[in-house]
């Protein structure tokens, strides 16, 4: 699809965050065919740092990874910028209710190519008008 037939898909950047390398890079690539400047961390930790220096519309984090999964890189996003919108992936559809809490958006990796771009559209296109709640 050109990109000028999906303007409003054609613009932002996204972090991705992902500690399987081949499947960052795959994103990466996805949306970058989109028109979306895309930052990729291979751990929450560089997502945090990267975040801390790059202003970023749209965060896309795995839940399971390494030494900081993707419930405590969406708490610590939180506290560094509070608005902005985080969709967690995860290719099992047990993820815990209390990770849920602190996302926008929960996405099972094989719907991916289905609602990836339209729920960063909703999410970086309208903006969150009220953000989530946030029980710890």
């Amino acid at each position: 699809m050109p990109l000028s037939a999906s303007p409003e898909l054609s613009s932002g950047v996204v972090l991705c965050i992902d500690d399987n390398q081949n499947e960052l890079e795959c994103e990466k690539a996805f949306l970058e065919t989109f028109g979306y400047t895309v930052l990729t961390a291979p751990s929450g930790s560089k997502g945090l740092e990267l975040a801390s220096i790059h202003s970023v519309d749209v965060v896309i984090v795995v839940y399971f990874m390494p030494k900081m999964n993707g419930q405590e890189f969406a708490i610590e996003m939180r506290r560094l910028r509070p608005q902005t919108p985080i969709i967690m992936l995860s290719a099992a559809v047990d993820v815990p209710e209390q990770a849920l809490k602190w996302v926008d958006a929960f996405i099972t990796k094989d719907c991916l190519a289905s609602q990836l771009l339209p729920t960063i559209a909703q999410l970086h296109g309208c903006g969150s008008t009220s953000p989530p709640s946030y029980d710890t």
